[in-house]
């Protein structure tokens, strides 16, 4: 059973899945966009990581999924299906719906924060070598809050196409943040990145 998209209007994670648009061709989708993002997270959360775990992973819950979700499927998503539609996905609007459902969940939303952390990482397993002899990677960066104990924004980024810094300017301009207090590294410090005039600039290193 497909359903068509639809704008998030309710706080539960479905809602907001429903609205990432499908990019895939009409004629090769079996499973609805939301269903197999649903069921991704929900593996990932369960320790999944690969897609043939991710496979067994529906396959062990197809029943009490489909039974739960009102959702008539003869068969679970195979590796393949996962493959071809993650090769689709909008990895940028699917982050802003996790961003966008995590906020919802908080009563006062966006305006209850007080402060948030930035924290960059490397993924594992992502660092190669270049043809120079140095090392890329991918990179992701996270607004933490730490009284709510959840990451409220976050974007991955290669090494070589953008920085840290630039990263995280793109997620605070994604947010109304007035009056929240932002922490981070050191190099977050540079004159360049407080040039705003909504900002007091850094206080301290």
């Amino acid at each position: 059973m497909l359903e068509s998209d639809s704008a998030a209007t309710d706080l539960d994670l479905i809602s907001y899945l429903r609205s990432i648009p499908d990019a895939r061709m009409r004629r090769r989708v079996r499973f609805p966009a939301w269903y197999l993002l649903l069921v991704a997270l929900l593996g990932i959360l369960s320790g999944c990581q690969s897609l043939r775990d991710l496979e067994r992973f529906a396959i062990r819950h197809h029943a009490v999924l489909t039974e739960a979700l009102s959702v008539e499927l003869r068969r679970p998503p195979s590796d393949s299906s996962f493959r071809y539609f993650f090769q689709q996905v909008d990895v940028a609007a699917l982050c802003v719906a996790i961003r966008d459902w995590t906020i919802a969940q908080i009563p006062g939303g966006a305006a209850d924060l007080d402060q948030l952390v930035c924290d960059g990482k490397i993924l594992r397993g992502s660092i190669e070598t270049t043809a120079a002899g140095g090392s890329a990677f991918i990179a992701q960066v996270t607004l933490y809050s730490a009284a709510l104990g959840v990451a409220i924004s976050q974007a991955c980024y290669a090494t070589g196409e953008n920085h840290e810094r630039a990263v995280l300017r793109q997620l605070l301009g994604e947010l109304d943040l007035e009056g929240v207090l932002i922490q981070a590294d050191a190099l977050h410090t540079q004159r360049p990145f407080f040039g705003s005039s909504r900002s007091r600039g850094p206080t301290s290193c």
